[in-house]
């Protein structure tokens, strides 16, 4: 392998890997069911929309972690944001037997409900730098406290303003039909691409990006260099909470029912854990776009291999693979961090022979749970395996 086309690899290894991740999943994935074969364009279709929407607020997390942030706000601007569109068209609807009936909205209207949550996205940004370079919270506290309360300020908004137009609910429908006209599948795809396109320049081609990744890197020295950090931190959680905005919009039109309950529940994990498989470092200033639409195209593929391999309760499983699959990621990349400054033990001392038969057992209890037929025996051989295998590293780590 020659020089440059080392260097080429060295860089992009992370994005090349996880196109082979994804190939092998698809790969597998088909031979196990043959509903990739039978319906190759609704699967394209479906994985491609999916990929999109989450792959969209995915985009603006990605850009706080690496900046050195977190945003754990994501799934509920997401329910907040759409709230506040498909609120103007109920505001702005016209009457019909002393109610209003949103589903007769005009184009004009649902474009200023969109412009309204995209403002809404800045203003939660904004409230979030705000809250941690001035107040100086932490992000992971000022994150959290819109994540919990935006919910519950979601409800009351709903329940409210219908309550003033004559209809009390906080179940909201996208009625309208400019929503049905982005209902079409392709659309998210459209702006993802864009958004991703964007982003890219942004961090690639300008000063601001390598500022950015200047903060991610090492905030004190970004500031002593002249950086102006507070801005940036300001700049990186607009992105995160506009492009969840943005999101919310195309969710709403997807399912049509804003649900404070359920809407959005749990979106935030997806967001960081595939900026994470990506590439993007917790501990921030590294992370490419590249890489972290391609960890988002990785996570839905691995979750509609899911949902075709385990035929029941498929949901049961998605949230522990995708668990499973940060922790992989964060490990791995600790690993090759660990591996350029020296010998990183992954199983030292006492902790070691403590971790070593937990991971074994939590492999066998998965095995258990997933096979039907051979339950004892199969969970008995895999965890068997995975012990020796196990108690091998540590061995070698200790006499190495």
């Amino acid at each position: 392998m020659t020089a440059p086309s080392q260097s080429l690899f060295s860089r992009f290894r992370n994005e090349l890997g996880l196109v082979v991740a994804i190939l092998a999943v698809l790969t597998i994935t088909s031979l196990i069911n043959q509903d990739y074969f039978r319906e190759p364009w609704r699967n394209f279709r479906d994985i491609a929309q999916e990929t999109s929407l989450v792959g969209i607020f995915a985009l603006g997390a990605a850009i706080v972690i690496i900046a050195g942030g977190i945003d754990l706000s994501s799934g509920t601007m997401i329910l907040f944001s759409a709230s506040v569109c498909v609120l103007v068209t109920y505001v702005f609807a016209p009457v019909e037997s002393g109610r209003p009936n949103p589903a007769h909205a005009t184009h004009l209207v649902v474009i200023l409900g969109i412009i309204a949550a995209l403002i809404t996205g800045f203003l939660v940004g904004t409230l979030h730098a705000w809250l941690i370079t001035i107040v100086k919270l932490p992000p992971f506290v000022a994150t959290l406290a819109t994540l919990v309360g935006l919910r519950s300020l979601t409800k009351i908004m709903n329940g409210g303003i219908t309550d003033s137009l004559g209809i009390k609910v906080q179940s909201i429908n996208a009625s309208a039909a400019l929503f049905s006209d982005l209902r079409v599948w392709w659309i998210p795809v459209v702006v993802f691409l864009f958004l991703g396109a964007s982003l890219w320049l942004l961090m690639n081609r300008t000063v601001i990006g390598r500022h950015l990744y200047a903060l991610g890197g090492n905030e004190e020295a970004a500031r002593l260099s002249g950086i102006n950090t507070d801005k940036l931190k300001w700049l990186a959680y607009s992105i995160g909470s506009v492009t969840a905005s943005i999101a919310g919009v195309l969710y709403a039109a997807k399912i049509s029912t804003c649900t404070p309950s359920s809407m959005g529940v749990g979106y935030e994990l997806n967001a960081i854990a595939a900026a994470v498989v990506g590439g993007c470092s917790l501990q921030g200033g590294t992370g490419l776009i590249p890489g972290v639409m391609l960890g988002v195209l990785f996570l839905q593929v691995v979750i509609d291999a899911v949902a075709k391999v385990f035929k029941t309760n498929p949901d049961d499983w998605k949230g522990q693979i995708v668990g499973l699959l940060v922790v992989l990621a964060v490990a791995f990349n600790e690993i090759r961090r660990g591996s350029s400054s020296g010998r990183k033990q992954m199983f030292p001392g006492a902790i070691g022979w403590v971790i070593v038969p937990t991971l074994a057992a939590a492999i066998a209890l998965e095995v258990f749970a997933a096979d039907t037929q051979h339950r004892l025996g199969a969970s008995l051989l895999v965890g068997g395996v995975a012990l020796v295998a196990l108690l091998g590293r540590k061995i070698y780590e200790d006499f190495a």
